[in-house]
């Protein structure tokens, strides 16, 4: 009964925040376009351009003159590179894990500077929230969940390899696979995703982060605000990914891993660190993590005939096809306050919004390659899914 009433004042809460927010923000995502004008701009402290593939432009920018420098709680703050207490995580056998970033086709950036896509003409914003207000509901604000978590913890990291697709979207909608650390209460939710996700103007995948500190009001999407530091000079946050998964083909994955540091939570994408959130931009998470998920997420503004969206969830299929043609996430593993890595096998549950719509199966096999794994997704809109 208590858990029943405080689900229903979430709905209400968010009801009443999707109000305020109304069409403009959602989530701490600016829903809307760039104009041209601002796209000829190149970046504060850029001293190369590269033109990417598929139209990408990359600017590389100082790495001292970056955005994260204009947020007010880092005015004076000293760049802190990580290289000798990265953790260790259980890998297992890698399934192509070598990804590429169509930019680099045409040039890198040097020492000193960091890659920073310019935004695309009519880019949309989709929206980001926080996805323990649907846990043991129906369908809300738009959002559909399938994911795996373990809560009421303390949380120091997470990590796992997920699988790569390229699932069919709308416009105005949006597909992600990700990992989420979260902590404190519905009002002052402090969040950090990072995963892969395909919009409306996506050719393949993208590279994400995004955090919040107050349940999206205040927050940021790649390097769109102040606030997130890095220090790679070979990764683009918001840049394509490739290649992709086939159905019955090869399959390829991307390892993320985010662990806290000397205060800090950093980020490692494959083998490579690329930044770092800085303490001070949090409340709750700068201490520790209370909750962690794994899982994908499918967002839809809505469809003319009310029906359900066709937005597809990882590959588009439904978990039981498994491997080849479902899409998984694996190796899935939380960092503890020593700072080593464990199998998330213990206390782990899976949650789906609309089973019949997209679903989850969680499967353990500690002596293969995946361990701790699920399958995940489903192909939106069908007779089962209205």
């Amino acid at each position: 009964m208590a858990n029943t009433k405080l689900i229903r004042r979430c709905i209400v809460f968010m009801l009443a925040l999707s109000l305020v927010l109304s069409d403009k923000f959602v989530g701490g995502r600016r829903i809307g376009t760039k104009e041209s004008k601002e796209l000829d701009k190149p970046h504060k402290g850029t001293v190369k351009t590269i033109q990417g593939k598929d139209g990408d432009v990359i600017d590389c920018v100082d790495i001292y003159q970056q955005p994260a420098f204009d947020h007010p709680l880092l005015k004076n703050h000293t760049i802190q590179m990580e290289s000798s207490s990265i953790p260790n995580v259980t890998n297992g056998e890698s399934y192509n894990a070598e990804l590429f970033q169509g930019w680099h086709v045409n040039g890198e950036c040097p020492e000193g500077t960091i890659p920073i896509r310019n935004s695309r003409a009519d880019e949309y914003y989709a929206p980001h929230t926080t996805p323990q207000v649907t846990l043991e509901q129906d369908y809300v604000a738009g959002y559909e969940y399938a994911t795996a978590y373990m809560e009421k913890g303390h949380f120091y990291g997470a990590n796992a390899y997920l699988n790569l697709w390229n699932p069919v979207i709308n416009d105005g909608h949006l597909s992600t696979s990700q990992i989420w650390i979260l902590s404190g209460t519905l009002s002052d939710t402090n969040m950090i995703e990072v995963g892969w996700q395909v919009t409306t103007l996506s050719k393949e995948p993208e590279l994400f982060i995004f955090w919040t500190r107050d349940n999206g009001k205040v927050g940021c999407l790649n390097l769109n605000c102040p606030g997130f530091v890095q220090t790679s000079r070979r990764i683009a946050l918001g840049s394509s990914l490739s290649p992709v998964s086939r159905y019955m083909g090869s399959q390829f994955e991307i390892g993320i891993t985010i662990y806290k540091s000397y205060g800090n939570w950093y980020l490692r994408v494959q083998n490579e660190v690329l930044g770092y959130w800085p303490r001070s931009l949090f409340t709750n998470l700068a201490a520790v993590g209370e909750k962690v998920m794994w899982g994908g997420t499918v967002y839809s503004s809505g469809t003319k005939d009310g029906s359900h969206t066709s937005a597809q969830m990882g590959s588009g299929s439904f978990p039981n096809e498994g491997f080849g043609k479902a899409s998984y996430i694996r190796n899935l593993q939380y960092m503890n306050g020593d700072g080593t890595f464990e199998d998330a096998d213990k206390g782990l549950r899976t949650f789906a919004t609309r089973p019949a719509c997209y679903n989850i199966s969680l499967e353990n096999n500690k002596k293969g390659a995946y361990r701790t794994h699920f399958y995940f997704g489903g192909p939106g809109f069908s007779i089962a899914c209205p």
